[in-house]
């Protein structure tokens, strides 16, 4: 199958969340596969320092779109095979992936641009849209038959420029429907899918649906959740190059370099013993900052615990944990920056992660923490559901401490827990190394596309993975006579073994 994937995002060339990880990640799996899977990204500012090799000045191809001229350059995935198709105009050459007032505008320009390049230059037989920034594609590949469309929510609450805005700025169809650009991308792709059982489900309720519930419960046959994976080649604590001890479930022992190494490194009091709680993530108001910001103080206060903090986001939550890291000189670390890096260093060296999500799609910071040893504290909701167990000490199960309800006193019982659970070094080590040997890998994840892609093209499924290869079958040499296999059956026989 031939597959193109649009996104604002694509790790490791631009992260800001979880898409740019599906999009950096699950291409080179199909391709693997055999299907042939290319991507479309905006080509940013910052991109020449991010590829393995000089992107080529001369474009592949030139267009126009929005009475304005684009030109679109071709490179490749760092550390693949995965062709990438770099979306050249000014507009995009500062240096940041999101913000501005123009946002709504570049990337409907950049969407419309897709849709010309798939119909001028590279037709797939799919594209693979993603979030709202891809959303009007669609709505234009409507009137093309031969290429169908599969759009994926990575995150309902940002649902891009409204009708009346998008009228002003591109071309609407007579057909086009729905108030906004996330609302018609979701009525007229032929597949829709978010990034988690759970929350494709939970999507479809007021609590989570942001005004799209009854869209969304409309066209529930054409919904499905397919959980996302992580690189574990890339996310590998026997072999990552970022951390300064590396260590597998059998070695946990090493761990502790890390935990100390990370105290140092951040300023934090040097006790391998203290509970370390880290998180490392986007600092707004859907990751539960609110709950964390009333529970946090009395934690530290009653406790032993060391906290760190690594991201950023709304100037009011980084306020605040920036003068309570003031208030807990030696036990809290408050860095505002974004650090490949640093944020591996900690889920290496932390004992638990701290994600306490008011809704979560699927969610990409636990599944790293488990691999690397560092025990997830969640509300279970969205993906955290489909892929955090509660930790039950007596039957010696689960992979993390969960709890429902988005109250403080709900979260700040769990951390408790967590802490208290830690004291327990026998029972902590068997519970990292559940959480270590988890699969979340995207072979599976990719099978589950796969057959979503051959439903949407009528193909047979089973004709769409890759065939095992078998290993060649050695065959004696035919014996020239019967003669012959009789001497060669007695020469296979031991003399002393035969019958007197």
């Amino acid at each position: 199958m031939e597959i193109l994937f649009v996104a604002a995002e694509a790790a490791p060339l631009a992260k800001v969340g979880g898409m740019g990880d599906v999009v950096g990640s699950l291409p080179k799996v199909l391709r693997k596969m055999g299907h042939d899977v290319r991507i479309f990204m905006p080509y940013y500012g910052f991109l020449p320092d991010k590829v393995d090799a000089p992107i080529p000045e001369e474009p592949v191809w030139q267009g126009n779109a929005m009475f304005n001229d684009f030109a679109v350059y071709e490179t490749t995935l760092p550390d693949s095979d995965v062709p990438v198709y770099l979306f050249g105009h000014p507009a995009f050459d500062p240096r940041k992936v999101y913000g501005g007032d123009d946002e709504a505008w570049r990337f409907t320009f950049f969407a419309n641009g897709a849709a010309e390049f798939a119909w001028n230059y590279w037709k797939p037989q799919i594209i693979h849209c993603h979030d709202w920034h891809t959303g009007m594609i669609p709505v234009w590949m409507h009137q093309s038959p031969d290429i169908a469309t599969v759009f994926t929510i990575h995150n309902l609450a940002y649902q891009g420029p409204w009708r009346w805005e998008l009228e002003r700025i591109t071309w609407c169809p007579w057909y086009m429907q729905g108030h906004n650009t996330m609302a018609a991308a979701v009525q007229f792709a032929d597949r829709v899918n978010t990034v988690s059982p759970t929350y494709a489900q939970q999507i479809q309720t007021p609590d989570y649906g942001e005004e799209l519930e009854g869209l969304l419960s409309f066209i529930s046959g054409k919904l499905t959740g397919i959980l996302n994976g992580i690189d574990i080649e890339s996310y590998d604590p026997a072999t990552d190059r970022y951390i300064g001890k590396t260590f597998t479930p059998d070695s946990l022992e090493n761990r502790r370099a890390n935990k100390v190494a990370i105290q140092e490194e951040l300023g934090l009091e040097v006790n391998s013993k203290a509970f370390l709680v880290g998180l490392v993530g986007r600092l707004v108001e859907q990751k539960g900052l609110d709950l964390i910001l009333q529970i946090l103080d009395r934690f530290l206060s009653y406790t032993d615990a060391q906290f760190i903090l690594l991201g950023t986001g709304d100037r009011y939550y980084e306020t605040q944990l920036w003068q309570m890291a003031s208030r807990y000189r030696g036990r809290m670390a408050t860095y505002l920056l974004y650090s490949e890096g640093l944020g591996r260093r900690i889920y290496a060296g932390a004992d638990a992660f701290l994600m306490p999500s008011r809704f979560e799609p699927c969610g990409i910071s636990q599944m790293i923490a488990m691999r690397y040893g560092c025990i997830p504290v969640v509300r279970r909701t969205g993906g955290l559901v489909d892929t955090v167990q509660h930790h039950d000490p007596e039957h010696h199960t689960g992979t993390g401490y969960c709890f429902d309800r988005y109250e403080p006193l709900d979260l700040f019982t769990c951390l408790i827990r967590a802490w208290e659970g830690y004291r327990f070094k026998d029972a902590w080590r068997a519970l990292q190394q559940r959480a270590m040997e988890q699969d979340f890998s995207w072979d599976k994840s990719a099978v589950d596309y796969v057959k979503l892609y051959s439903e949407m093209l009528g193909l047979d499924f089973n004709d769409q993975l890759p065939k095992p290869q078998l290993a060649p079958v050695m065959e004696a040499p035919a014996p020239e006579s019967t003669a012959a296999a009789t001497a060669a059956m007695d020469a296979s026989f031991p003399k002393s073994s035969l019958p007197k």
